[in-house]
């Protein structure tokens, strides 16, 4: 009888090993298969003849489209800023000058493409009222993405950065919020803090912040919504919720100037800036007076901006 169970006992030790090594070769083998499944659907021309293509991918299960932009001559470790659209946009918003200041500098650029949600258009999902039956992870999707990339092309793990307008800026507040570690520094343009956001995280880490706002934007309101009459949810006031970065980061230092005028016809820019924060971070604060719902590359230039607060952190 103890014959028979010992018998039965190395059997069932025998096979859970086979079992582990088929389990542990399928895991390499599905990572594999997701390391391999990026693929190009579209190569771009470009005056500055930057490798610039289109690729389809499958990340979390879920088909994603990007656009990844390398500059001639990109050095390996170059930093990566990834960009990201308004909702119902697309990633095509080349004409920002976001490839030009690529160029200048050696940054690789990563556009996705979020999502469709339950209307049909592409958006990432920050939690507005009607997403509450969006299952998308974009915070997930974003830093495997990121780290696919870092890989792939040989670019920074530590010098990775984040920026985009409207939902795309949402997007940008929500990765600062999530104590993730991909992102070293975000940028978001016209992009709000929901009110859920503070509540939610209540233990955020210290990251630098970059938001140029216009105080006359019609659609992400300087003064915030916390009755929700735009429909896109509660959310603070800008101002607010700049500052609560420059009191979580315990910046001890700040200036506010008012810029040149980039033209006859541009809005008045002044910049705060809060620096000597903890980690080294800094926070800045870019406010047109009377600016409305763009990049504000009218006003200011905006993605060379956006570079030099990027480049303070690079390591």
């Amino acid at each position: 009888m103890k014959r028979n169970q010992i018998l039965s006992a190395l059997a069932i030790v025998l096979a859970l090993n086979i079992f582990s090594v088929f389990d542990s070769s399928a895991k390499t083998t599905a990572k594999s298969i997701k390391a391999a499944n990026h693929h190009i659907v579209k190569q771009q021309t470009t005056e500055s003849q930057a490798t610039y293509n289109i690729y389809e991918c499958v990340i979390d299960g879920v088909e994603r489209t990007y656009k990844l932009y390398l500059p001639k001559g990109i050095k390996p470790d170059a930093p990566l800023v990834f960009a990201l659209h308004g909702y119902g946009g697309s990633f095509n918003f080349d004409h920002v000058g976001l490839n030009e200041a690529a160029d200048r500098h050696g940054f690789a650029l990563c556009y996705p493409q979020g999502s469709k949600d339950g209307r049909k258009n592409n958006c990432w999902n920050v939690g507005y009222p009607f997403q509450v039956d969006m299952t998308v992870d974009d915070i997930s999707f974003l830093c495997t993405l990121a780290k696919h990339l870092q890989k792939q092309h040989s670019l920074s793990r530590r010098n990775t950065f984040c920026t985009g307008m409207s939902n795309g800026g949402e997007m940008c507040y929500l990765l600062a919020y999530d104590k993730q570690k991909t992102f070293a520094a975000v940028a978001p343009i016209a992009g709000l803090t929901m009110e859920w956001m503070p509540l939610h995280y209540t233990r955020t880490r210290p990251i630098p912040l970059f938001e140029v706002h216009g105080t006359e934007d019609r659609v992400s309101e300087w003064t915030g919504d916390l009755d929700n009459k735009g429909g896109w949810g509660a959310y603070i006031a800008v101002p607010d919720a700049v500052n609560y970065w420059v009191e979580r980061n315990k910046c001890s230092e700040s200036d506010s100037i008012t810029l040149p005028l980039k033209s006859p016809n541009a809005n008045k820019v002044i910049a705060h800036k809060y620096t000597s924060g903890q980690r080294g971070t800094e926070v800045w604060l870019y406010e047109i007076i009377g600016g409305g719902h763009t990049w504000g590359t009218k006003d200011v230039d905006t993605p060379e901006e956006i570079w030099q607060f990027f480049s303070r952190f690079v390591k």
